[in-house]
């Protein structure tokens, strides 16, 4: 057994990890990077990256069957072995970026082993006890699998594992109507399978419930079958087969499942009742400066119980960042994190939605809205289902929701102007090239202005007089 004495120990080379890794030792502090599981974490391996990856794949599949613009479309032949290959070489070729030599290269000491608490300044890890002034945890999260009877006796996917499937499903079930199992209903859908997405409660239900319905009505037209109100109560299954039971009675057959019921953070092998660290189901129990209970003790990313994203983990890196190594104080914000789903079409949010602005902030909301049917680019794309809403207080936005073409793109400028505390006019002074789906921000931030420029009395009475009395 060795010990190594370090300045940080981060646990977990996932997004969060990685950036306070290369961050801390770029900048003159000792790191020692534990992970006993794939460098680039669960983003990298089995999320963002290789579900973008794939719903490209369909999206050149659903492409190729439509006719527009005087090109005549045809019968696609998507090879779905093929497309799993192309997701492999996506990762492949981000893999790098992430990998333990490049790490190694920057100064870092990596460590290929899960790490857990011995007391409130070591943790082990394999054969090595790490001894640091802090620690950063950054374990993430993984598929969480209810306990659903039935389900031990079938064969079933999660994110962890269907983009390791080759043969493409014949029809595929889904458990689950949020991010996750609608961008693989979809993916799938376009590769040729039959897809069918049983929910609980309500698809989508998280979102903006306008802006939901637009996804869920595009996603019903290219033919998967939705089904909400669908609590699974039951799972049968042989080779080939599976069946969910309904509570409400129904009854569902496919050739494959798939989990995609949310989120389960990983914080049961690090024995961190050894550290002072107080944690509950939802992560570390952490303040807005990210420290848990044990004063050196961080935790970034899914395991402090926040929103669950790569770019949060990222954020997080820096905000933990600052005081570690300069002793400076800093603090998380939440208010302009955006997050997207990447249906076609996409659908993204920054701040509050409508309902949460109006029970925050009642009558002072001013809603601005711009629709991509008036939008040229749009247009001349054929991209026109989808508006951009944002929500208004006292001539700061507060929140914004953007459905339609490349709306994970577009919320960008919602979260700089929420980030900086910017004015709508910043918005409306911005000089978009013509013709681009980015206009639509630009009009909507114009749409907050229209009322009190051409409905006002006072405007038009001090137009008119300018142009009686003015100079010619």
């Amino acid at each position: 057994m060795s010990t190594i004495e370090t300045d940080i120990c981060v646990i977990g080379a996932g997004s969060g990890g990685l950036s306070v890794a290369a961050g801390a030792v770029q900048m003159g502090a000792k790191v020692v990077l534990l992970e006993g599981h794939l460098m680039g974490g669960d983003c990298l391996n089995f999320g963002c990256v290789p579900s973008k990856a794939l719903l490209a794949a369909g999206h050149k599949a659903h492409e190729t069957s439509e006719a527009a613009f005087g090109v005549a479309g045809h019968e696609p032949s998507p090879d779905y072995a093929a497309a799993k290959d192309h997701v492999q070489a996506v990762i492949d070729e981000i893999a790098p970026v992430d990998s333990q030599e490049r790490f190694e290269g920057l100064g870092v000491h990596v460590i290929r082993e899960f790490g857990r608490f011995i007391s409130e300044s070591e943790v082990q890890a394999g054969a090595h006890t790490i001894k640091a002034r802090r620690f950063v945890i950054a374990t993430g999260s993984r598929p969480f699998v209810p306990p659903i009877p039935g389900l031990d006796t079938v064969e079933y996917h999660t994110n962890e594992t269907i983009f390791d499937l080759r043969e493409r499903p014949d029809h595929l079930i889904i458990i689950g109507g949020g991010p996750i199992g609608m961008e693989m209903a979809q993916a799938h859908r376009r590769l040729g399978s039959r897809v069918t997405v049983l929910e609980g409660a309500k698809a989508m239900g998280k979102d903006d419930p306008e802006a939901a319905a637009i996804v869920l009505d595009n996603l019903r037209a290219e033919g998967i079958e939705i089904v909400e109100g669908a609590l699974a109560s039951q799972i049968k299954g042989s080779d080939g087969s599976v069946t969910v039971e309904t509570k409400d009675g129904a009854s569902y057959e496919g050739s494959h499942l798939l989990m995609a019921v949310g989120r389960a953070v990983n914080v049961d092998k690090l024995d961190l009742e050894k550290a002072g660290v107080e944690y509950d189901r939802s992560g570390v129990k952490v303040g807005d400066d990210l420290r848990s209970t044990n004063k050196r003790v961080y935790a970034v990313g899914d395991v402090a119980g926040g929103a669950q994203f790569t770019h949060v983990a990222g954020y997080h890196a820096g905000v933990i960042i600052r005081p570690m190594l300069f002793g400076l104080p800093a603090k998380a914000r939440k208010d302009h994190i955006p997050w997207a789903t990447y249906t076609s079409p996409e659908l993204a949010q920054v701040g509050l939605t409508e309902a949460e602005a109006k029970e925050q902030h009642g009558d002072n909301v001013f809603i601005a809205k711009a629709e991509f049917e008036h939008n040229d680019r749009g247009i001349a794309t054929g991209q026109t289902k989808g508006f951009v809403k944002v929500m208004v207080v006292k001539g700061k936005p507060v929140g914004a929701t953007i459905v339609g073409p490349q709306a994970g793109e577009l919320i960008g400028i919602w979260s700089l102007a929420i980030a900086n505390k910017l004015k709508m006019s910043a918005v409306a002074n911005m000089i978009a090239p013509y013709p681009t789906l980015g206009e639509i921000n630009k009009r909507a931030a114009s749409a907050y202005f229209t009322p009190k420029l051409f409905d006002s009395a006072l405007v038009k009475k001090v137009v008119r007089f300018v142009q009686r009395f003015g100079r010619p």
